[in-house]
């Protein structure tokens, strides 16, 4: 999942190298996510955080949890390639919705990642779709849509006519697209509290992963990897004592 660090307006000479490690960081290299959390104060939490995300999903608790309960209308705007991921935005006030313990989050974006960031039983999918919601108070809410190789997805045929192939490049979505399609039919998922999977990795975010896998071809899969050049995912990080409920 992509997050913007935010800049410092004014550094000082001797804050310039540290600023500079801290705004590179990567899935690669000397920016891989075993470096986020020395890179910056703020990325703290990537190391020593207690709730990160992604995990494998393995031992889970049958806690009867409500069925999620999805109103996606508007079609996203654009789609950008930020170098990290590609990214579909929408509009602010786009009518696009889930309901949460009773609370209502807003869709903000939507994003990929390949292989999966999340696995089952130690499996990872080709490809994870993470749909970012906020409620009205700033809390964030991750649904995510695994993806196995097979079928095309039509609807990601739209996304990926208009992908960019340059970093920090964002293309208008000509075709409408119906978001509905890119979620399973049956929307029961696994659930637990977990954090973004980008600096600065905060966490308290609430994590629904769908159980039921869409597909993609391995044209479409290759499509997407091409651009990218290299996996975008974040290894599966320590449970510590963290509950998953079903």
């Amino acid at each position: 999942m992509k997050t913007t660090l935010r800049a410092v307006a004014l550094l000082t000479m001797g804050m310039l190298p540290a600023f500079a490690m801290a705004s590179h960081w990567s899935y690669e290299g000397e920016g891989s996510p075993e470096h986020w959390g020395e890179m910056s104060a703020e990325n703290q939490l990537c190391k020593k955080g207690m709730n990160q995300s992604p995990i494998d999903i393995k031992e889970t608790l049958n806690a009867h949890i409500n069925p999620l309960k999805a109103s996606y209308i508007d079609s996203p705007l654009n789609i950008t390639n930020n170098g990290h991921t590609v990214q579909a935005g929408f509009a602010d006030g786009a009518k696009d919705v889930v309901m949460i313990d009773g609370v209502v989050f807003q869709l903000q974006q939507m994003h990929f990642h390949a292989p999966s960031e999340n696995t089952l039983h130690g499996k990872h999918y080709a490809m994870e779709m993470h749909m970012v919601h906020k409620n009205a108070e700033g809390d964030v809410a991750v649904v995510a849509v695994m993806f196995d190789t097979g079928a095309a997805n039509s609807e990601l045929s739209k996304l990926w006519g208009a992908m960019p192939g340059k970093v920090d490049e964002t293309k208008a979505l000509s075709q409408k697209i119906d978001i509905n399609k890119l979620l399973p039919k049956d929307l029961s998922h696994y659930r637990f509290s977990g954090s973004l999977t980008t600096p600065p990795c905060t966490e308290g975010v609430r994590w629904l992963v769908m159980k039921h896998p869409l597909t993609l071809s391995e044209s479409q899969l290759k499509q997407f990897t091409e651009v990218m050049h290299h996996n975008n995912n974040r290894p599966v990080q320590p449970l510590h004592g963290r509950v998953v409920v079903e």
